[in-house]
């Protein structure tokens, strides 16, 4: 394997941090030759002097001189702001783009990638949750390809691969629970962020956690298995599987079903992506089957986690429907973290500016940046109601 150049969008974060872990383990095979991050300069220096980055973009520019000041001395070239980011993912000197900005700030920085022809090796899901048609068309024009990092949509592609073209049945994409999955309603109600960021088998950022406590995240994940395989969303299914062993199965006509197995790292999805197709030596825990015991299957619970059912609302309706959802789910999960609204908040005003805003059946990329717009706007202003009611 000849040796691939990365630029790693949101090299801070969880995604970020494990990929450099990859990378560590390879320095033969991977060059980093651009890393950014919102705010947190310090980390960003840090990661930038080890890997000698050649580009690093901070997107909070009254970070800039933090962060000029931290790499005086080095060969690091520095920049602020997201326009920054969308011009240099078209480098030349990148092969791959890491796209692992956290929600819709990832999204322009992505579309300038794929129309730079780049492979983008996606970890933000909310890019084609808010723009899953669009992505995807501009991805067969400019031929760049779209690799999954999100462990259950790297399962599912790597089902695919072993089945050979042979139609596929179903989707079952696999899901923890979360934090609350054995809670009673009424419990689960009265969660505090505390509580619902004790995530049971993943080690993952503030927002992501609480989505997956919510389970909005796996509806994330329903919409975005529908672009990434071109599949209606009837045909995806969601299980619960709380051990987090199978990370997804793919079901054929026949009624075979092949699955993809684990142990709970993200730095295999991240590794078998940016390392495709080949299969690189990962120093991860590997799998015991002798000592695994039983795994458990559950249907998820609708009254529960109502997230889940506003997602598969949204992608039955299409259009812009799934951008407000999550431009008005980023909000609230960010109220719900600073403590203004109870858990259930987050779907009750997530599913009233779904239901809100107006609907646009084709959307261009300008509808859906003014979609998102319209809706985090409708959803602060509904979390300042229900904080006066509360």
């Amino acid at each position: 394997m000849e040796k691939r150049r990365i630029a790693i969008l949101g090299s801070t974060g969880s995604i970020g941090r494990q990929t450099l872990d990859v990378v560590r383990e390879h320095r033969d095979l991977f060059e980093v030759e651009l890393i950014t991050c919102n705010s947190s300069f310090t980390t960003l220096a840090a990661q930038a002097r080890e890997f000698d980055v050649n580009n690093a973009v901070i997107c909070d520019d009254t970070k800039y001189k933090a962060l000029s000041d931290a790499l005086e001395g080095t060969d690091t070239k520095v920049f602020c702001g997201i326009k920054s980011v969308c011009d240099l993912v078209t480098s030349d000197r990148i092969d791959i783009v890491v796209a692992s900005m956290v929600g819709f700030s990832g999204l322009a920085p992505t579309l300038s990638a794929i129309k730079a022809g780049k492979v983008i090796a996606l970890a933000n899901k909310e890019t084609l949750v808010a723009a899953g048609s669009i992505v995807t068309s501009l991805s067969k024009k400019y031929n760049a390809p779209i690799l999954p990092v999100d462990s259950e949509h790297s399962a599912i592609f790597q089902c695919l691969l072993a089945a050979q073209g042979n139609k596929v049945r179903k989707i079952h994409l696999t899901a923890s629970g979360g934090p609350f999955r054995t809670w009673e309603k009424e419990r689960i109600a009265s969660a505090t962020k505390d509580m619902a960021l004790k995530h049971p088998n993943w080690d993952m950022g503030a927002k992501i956690t609480i989505d997956s406590a919510t389970m909005m995240n796996k509806g994330f994940e329903v919409i975005e298995a529908r672009w990434l395989f071109d599949t209606p969303v009837e045909k995806i299914n969601v299980v619960v599987h709380p051990e987090s062993i199978i990370h997804s199965m793919v079901e054929f006509e026949d009624g075979a079903v092949i699955a993809q197995m684990a142990e709970p790292d993200m730095r295999e999805p991240i590794q078998f992506a940016i390392g495709f197709p080949e299969r690189l030596p990962l120093g991860n825990k590997k799998l015991e089957f002798a000592r695994l015991g039983s795994l458990s299957f559950f249907e998820p619970d609708l009254e529960k986690f109502p997230a889940l059912r506003l997602a598969y609302d949204a992608i039955g309706k299409d259009g812009n429907i799934p951008c407000a959802l999550n431009a008005a789910n980023e909000s609230v999960v960010a109220a719900y973290l600073r403590g203004e609204i109870p858990f259930y908040g987050i779907s009750d005003i997530a599913g009233e500016c779904m239901e809100r805003i107006p609907f646009i059946a084709n959307p261009t990329i300008d509808d859906i940046f003014e979609t998102n717009k319209q809706a985090r706007a409708m959803a602060d202003q509904l979390i300042l109601t229900m904080k006066k009611k509360s």
